[in-house]
């Protein structure tokens, strides 16, 4: 049995231990101490790391009453050793569930939402609560729980019988629980059951930031960060935001509407583009359509190659079919990708999909369709030109072979 120092003491950054078991598993080592001030990964939160002696421990993981710790180096069993803890992702972690369990408090007391989900990883923590919420009530939240950051409240655990947990205001039930129950009590806060670890009073979590937020599965997914990732993250969007304000000329406050009106000179600019490009293509249709091959069947096979957005395929597309026995391929790259489109029109050869799936094995994409109507996508490499053009001729001896 692993005595673990962490679970009443996570201000304890090392502790002195025997080696149990040191154990190879595919590429590292798992080795059990008879004590750590390592914190394994569970309830949500992310292993500590650390070092046994000058060893580093890059994850920590519970089997029963042990703790696993993951090295790539073996240890002989019986040894004394010192356990030290990497502090600074120790109080990431800590900063981060802390917060969690915080701000998940503040949407349940300002408006009546319950945290149903909780993720965290190296870069964000996300809550899912079970109801929508608007900018208003999100900051609000923010402020509550940040409020109590300010405040510096103490942080108790207890552990508690199963059978007791109906005495505590607890924000969350769970009726699997059984035996001995390990709840973190936030003073005029939250109370909940949790194994993971936090500080001894809400001011070490130094700041709770919603990041963004939006609608999901019927409620609400929060992005937020707390202590330290808080102040990067911060400190990188104001960064960014000063720069923006000087590229554009203008002060902080009026680079929204600033970059609301280069918007819409881009999308005007775009607009008209769009329709010169237009213009031009049906000049160009006649004189293409003549030079098109006339296959046996009497339908012309229209191949076009051309570079656009999603929305010009579509408006060239439309340009293409608008006479009978027309087979039209559309090959347009958009950025680093390959989008193809096939139709057939009345009276000509239904072979929309058979083009469609030639053009997947060949910018390894994918697609579907029927045989009068198939679009895909796939990559566009540098070749992609010549790629097109020998899919070209792939095709049209395709049709004539019919």
């Amino acid at each position: 049995m692993t005595k673990k120092w962490y679970e009443n003491d996570s201000l304890r950054k090392e502790c002195s231990a025997t080696v149990l078991s040191t154990k190879e598993v595919g590429d590292h080592f798992e080795i059990v101490l008879d004590g750590t001030v390592i914190f394994p990964e569970g309830g949500g939160q992310l292993s500590d790391q650390g070092w046994i002696d000058d060893i580093p421990v890059y994850y920590a993981a519970e089997s029963g009453d042990d703790v696993r710790h993951f090295t790539h180096k073996a240890l002989p069993v019986g040894e004394k050793v010192t356990v030290r803890l990497d502090w600074d992702v120790r109080l990431d972690r800590m900063q981060q569930h802390c917060g969690e369990h915080m701000l998940s408090y503040a949407f349940w007391k300002t408006c009546g939402a319950n945290n149903v989900g909780f993720h965290m990883n190296e870069e964000s923590v996300f809550i899912d609560l079970d109801k929508e919420v608007d900018e208003k009530t999100v900051k609000e939240a923010e402020l509550s729980a940040n409020a109590a950051v300010w405040e510096n409240h103490p942080i108790t655990l207890h552990y508690v019988p199963y059978t007791e947990l109906g005495k505590y205001g607890l924000r969350k039930k769970n009726d699997k629980l059984r035996g001995i129950v390990r709840l973190v009590d936030i003073k005029e806060g939250d109370t909940c059951t949790c194994c993971g670890t936090h500080p001894p009073f809400t001011g070490m979590v130094g700041l709770i930031k919603v990041i963004r937020f939006n609608r999901y599965k019927g409620g609400s997914r929060i992005e937020f960060l707390c202590g330290k990732r808080a102040v990067e993250a911060i400190h990188e969007r104001s960064r960014i935001l000063e720069e923006t304000s000087n590229l554009l000329s203008v002060k902080s406050e009026e680079v929204l509407p600033a970059v609301e009106k280069l918007h819409q000179e881009v999308l005007d600019l775009k607009a008209s583009l769009r329709e010169r490009t237009q213009d031009l293509f049906q000049a160009e249709l006649p004189a293409l359509l003549e030079k098109a091959p006339l296959l046996a069947s009497g339908t012309r096979f229209v191949f076009v190659l051309t570079e656009g957005t999603p929305r010009d395929g579509k408006s060239l597309m439309k340009l293409l079919t608008g006479k009978e026995k027309i087979l039209a391929a559309l090959i347009l790259k958009n950025g680093d990708k390959v989008m193809y489109q096939f139709a057939a029109t009345k009276g000509a050869e239904e072979r929309c999909r058979d083009l469609c799936t030639m053009a997947g094995n060949v910018f390894h994409g994918r697609g579907g369709g029927s045989p009068t109507s198939s679009q895909g996508g796939g990559i566009a490499g540098s070749d992609w030109k010549a790629q097109a053009k020998a899919l070209e001729k792939a095709m049209l001896e395709a049709l004539n072979s019919k």
